[in-house]
């Protein structure tokens, strides 16, 4: 039997960033404290730019930031100062702010010739981050598309099968359109997933998503079912026609 969703809604998208950032703060630190580091993966995106400057502000003295390694879950295949880049957004309301080592910080490489050869790195980066066994993030971030997508996890692409590469270069349906992004293993290894979903537009594929028969190559996000624990943060505007025990 398929385990009951965790799903808390929030108030509202300030609402959500707060308690996401209390929360996520709580296990980065737990973290630390057991292993004398944590790993995090960000996401892209508008939704998590609330929560990095919380993080940035009221939690720059509590989360301990040089120990804190750095990674994204997926990253538009353009220069790092590009608007359109995750890692930017994360630099300018996060990283900029809060004494993170630069050598923690891992952003996906996309300077390189091609994507491929940027996929093939990162996960390079990836395994000997995470030598002498599988990736294990600590929390993991993720959003989720109109479409159900998350991460540049699409509906119906190839990187839907892939079980053996944890970074994989995929095409988006919208600009720009050259994507990297990590595979299903590695976000479904993660201890912690959150969900940040806000937003009316995302009421409708919300229910689709958490339907325990969804297919996961039509809503490539209920596809994430990680090993760990999985709660999704929505506001009550993407909330609006979700129904528990679907």
């Amino acid at each position: 039997m398929a385990p009951l969703v965790d799903v808390r809604v929030c108030a509202d998208a300030t609402d959500l960033a707060w308690r996401v950032a209390e929360d996520g703060a709580a296990i980065l630190v737990g973290a630390i404290r057991a292993n004398g580091r944590c790993s995090l993966a960000l996401s892209g995106g508008s939704t998590p730019r609330a929560l990095y400057s919380r993080w940035a502000s009221a939690f720059a003295d509590r989360i301990p930031w040089p120990r804190v390694h750095v990674f994204w879950g997926d990253e538009r295949f353009v220069p790092p100062d590009d608007p359109r880049s995750n890692y930017r957004l994360a630099r300018e309301t996060l990283l900029d702010h809060v004494p993170c080592s630069p050598e923690n910080i891992h952003p996906m490489p996309t300077t390189v010739s091609t994507p491929d050869l940027a996929a093939s790195r990162y996960e390079t980066v990836l395994r000997e981050h995470f030598a002498g066994g599988g990736p294990r993030f600590d929390l993991v971030l993720l959003g989720l598309g109109d479409d159900g997508h998350t991460a540049s996890l699409f509906p119906r692409a190839a990187a839907l099968d892939e079980h053996a590469r944890w970074v994989v270069p995929t095409t988006a349906p919208a600009d720009p359109r050259s994507r990297l992004t990590l595979t299903l293993p590695p976000l479904n290894a993660a201890a912690h997933v959150f969900f940040l979903v806000a937003g009316a537009g995302k009421a409708d594929v919300l229910p689709r998503v958490l339907d325990r028969q969804a297919d996961v190559r039509r809503y490539p996000a209920a596809g994430i079912q990680p090993d760990g624990d999985l709660v999704w943060w929505v506001d009550r505007d993407a909330a609006a026609r979700y129904q528990t025990g679907i």
